[in-house]
């Protein structure tokens, strides 16, 4: 099994068609569909924001080892989902935010 067979995994443990799990990383259906035909390359950009969005150990999605999905809190799995329907721009903000959060909090 390869990245492009754990990705239709995911899709199906998650009972997601194409182009709601597409919709939900920011790419079309169609762009998704030529990904899983292995028409255009899978881009980094695209594992890191299906791990992000879905909760999927990314260790597991580029190796097949260890967990589908990683262990989270209710709330890091609505952060998550509500993170993901974000526009880029609105998440870069929301990340330099938690970031400077997380220097506060250490002081």
């Amino acid at each position: 099994m390869n990245i492009l067979d754990r990705i239709r995994q995911i899709r199906k443990a998650l009972r997601l068609k194409q182009g709601e799990f597409a919709s939900r990383i920011g790419i079309t259906q169609t762009a998704l569909s030529m990904i899983e035909l292995e028409k255009v390359a899978l881009t980094e950009k695209n594992v890191k924001l299906i791990c992000a969005t879905f909760a999927v150990d990314e260790t597991w999605l580029r190796t097949g080892k260890g967990e589908m999905f990683i262990s989270m809190s209710p709330y890091e799995k609505e952060l998550l989902e509500v993170f993901g329907k974000l526009t880029a721009d609105t998440q870069e903000f929301i990340l330099d935010m938690a970031r400077n959060l997380l220097k506060r909090q250490r002081k």
